[in-house]
């Protein structure tokens, strides 16, 4: 059963005050800081349900993480229980050819205040802040620049390289939706040999000043000074650093 004070608990904050922009950049931050992206189950042989009581048991009862349709369906929930007007939409991810993925390849929220939002807790390594439905305009999270372009029909998120260049992240439109839709590409994320979640094992969550990220047995942390990379013994180290860095313990 749902439990708002619960997950509220699970990612560290309080209810505070009716639904507004400032309410929303502090809960999607302290969501992202405290539920880990990770794609544990495929590899472990345990189907991804998107069933609501199965992921809200996962996340906030097993203290687990998810993919994005588990990270943005749940965190979409919360956002719904405390008064947002919440609209799930579908994302295109992109391919390094320049294309991009099939329709319900990545789900992301549209947050309806006294303008529109973008939020996403479930992409990895993305904006730790929502960003406004603005396309144009050059926004930051603190620590990476994001814009959103529009041709008429499809916005597409950008990142900002250090070359000065931008690199797009994902095409998505207003179309609403719900949940279930997204329920056959779940299965396909999770079983088929060219989704990029069935080829390795990771683990990731964002830090105050960088990241953390376990690759089956690589460890990489990133941060002000740099990228650092530790080849780990074994899967005994690896059990341990999910425990110990990310609050994961598995079965």
């Amino acid at each position: 059963m749902f439990n708002t004070a619960a997950y509220l608990n699970r990612i560290g904050l309080s209810h505070q005050g009716a639904p507004n922009a400032e309410l929303l950049g502090a809960l999607h931050e302290a969501h992202q800081l405290a539920v880990p992206f990770e794609n544990l189950d495929i590899h472990r042989g345990v189907p991804i349900s998107l069933d609501p009581e199965a992921i809200y048991a996962k996340i906030v009862e097993q203290h687990r993480g998810g993919f994005c349709y588990e990270l943005n369906g749940l965190f979409a929930m919360l956002l719904d229980s405390l008064g947002f007007k919440v609209t799930l939409l579908s994302a295109r991810v992109s391919r390094a050819d320049g294309s991009f993925g099939p329709e319900f390849d990545h789900l992301v929220l549209r947050v309806d205040l006294d303008e529109p939002w973008l939020a996403d807790a479930g992409f990895g390594d993305s904006f730790r802040r929502p960003i406004r439905l603005a396309p144009g305009l050059e926004q930051t999270d603190g620590l990476s620049r994001y814009r959103l372009t529009n041709d008429g029909h499809d916005y597409v998120l950008q990142r900002h390289r250090e070359d000065g260049g931008w690199t797009p992240q994902y095409a998505f439109s207003l179309t609403p939706r719900t949940l279930d839709e997204f329920a056959e590409m779940c299965v396909v994320q999770q079983t088929s040999p060219e989704s990029h979640f069935t080829k390795r094992r990771m683990t990731t969550l964002p830090t105050p000043t960088g990241r953390i990220t376990l690759v089956n047995t690589m460890l990489i942390t990133t941060g002000p000074d740099g990228r650092d990379e530790q080849q780990l013994a074994g899967e005994d180290e690896a059990q341990a650093v999910l425990r110990e860095r990310f609050g994961i313990f598995l079965p």
